[in-house]
């Protein structure tokens, strides 16, 4: 049995530091992006009020996202209708880890392009793939460099 990685994909990008967190399930599900987000939240533990942004998607509109953004002090904002522009950052990194690493790859269960996809963004993307818009640094090492310099002030 070949498996192309077809499946859900949700992810969270912070807009400081490029940096990812993701989830991936087999339907697109309130719990598929509710567990991208926890993902983010758990990492970064924000300490004010920090602004969700996505598309319409029903599971973003669903009881469970709501109350979840609630209770981690999070504000939702969505998209306009029909607005592609909207969602240009979510689609470059779509576009860069199919061209990057899950084109024309086939993998022999989801599970098997689940280990290729969390090595794409936990081993390369998030700690070594550098990006022009943070000072040609890796995700990691803009939001190390900053933090310092926060507690160096």
């Amino acid at each position: 049995m070949a498996v192309h990685p077809s499946g859900y994909y949700a992810w969270c990008k912070k807009a400081l530091s490029n940096r990812v967190g993701w989830s991936m399930k087999s339907r697109m599900t309130a719990e598929l992006v509710l567990d991208a987000l926890l993902s983010a939240v758990w990492r970064r533990k924000p300490q004010g009020t920090v602004m969700v942004h996505s598309d319409q998607g029903s599971q973003f509109s669903s009881g469970d996202w709501q109350s979840f953004l609630k209770a981690n002090h999070l504000v939702g904002s969505m998209s306009r209708r029909g607005n592609c522009h909207d969602n240009a950052v979510a689609e470059s990194f779509f576009q860069l880890l199919k061209r990057e690493r899950i084109k024309r790859q086939i993998y022999s269960t989801r599970e098997a392009a689940r280990r290729d996809v969390f090595n794409y963004i936990e081993m390369f993307y998030n700690p070594k793939r550098r990006h022009s818009t943070s000072d040609n640094l890796s995700p990691v090492e803009y939001e190390r460099r900053y933090f310092k310099s926060l507690t160096g002030v």
